[in-house]
């Protein structure tokens, strides 16, 4: 996914932190990229280093479409939720699929429908990469 970087920043005891944004919002997220990256346009991937668990950490969203947008110490994800044939579940975030690791077995309806995701900000992480 494209993602445009506007800074990377470093506070005692955290990682380094990534402000960026996208054409659904943005927020500050853990970067994996060089430390001394230059505000500007990257190719990213996600990864979210949380477990999932409904009624948690996951549930519903209010509304629809892809959104990013901080959320106290927490980054707020809202994609669609969907299942692999083999169970694993992925957030579909504007096109790009954001492997999950699930506690339990979601409920019964949930997979296919949009969802939020309330994850710290410092398990969401972004790797980026050259195409």
């Amino acid at each position: 996914m494209l993602v445009e970087l506007v800074g990377v920043t470093k506070f005692p005891r955290s990682p380094w932190l990534a402000q960026i944004r996208t054409p659904f919002g943005g927020a500050a997220v853990r970067w994996c990229g060089d430390q001394a990256a230059k505000p500007g346009k990257y190719d990213v991937e996600w990864t979210v280093d949380e477990d999932i668990t409904w009624g948690q950490n996951a549930k519903s969203a209010v509304g629809s479409g892809p959104e990013v947008r901080p959320g106290g110490h927490c980054v707020v994800l809202r994609g669609r939720l969907n299942l692999t044939v083999d169970g694993a579940a992925m957030l579909e975030l504007d096109g790009t699929q954001v492997l999950l690791d699930l506690t339990d077995p979601l409920p019964e309806g949930i997979a296919g429908t949009w969802v939020e995701l309330f994850i710290e900000r410092v398990r969401v992480a972004l790797y980026p990469y050259d195409l």
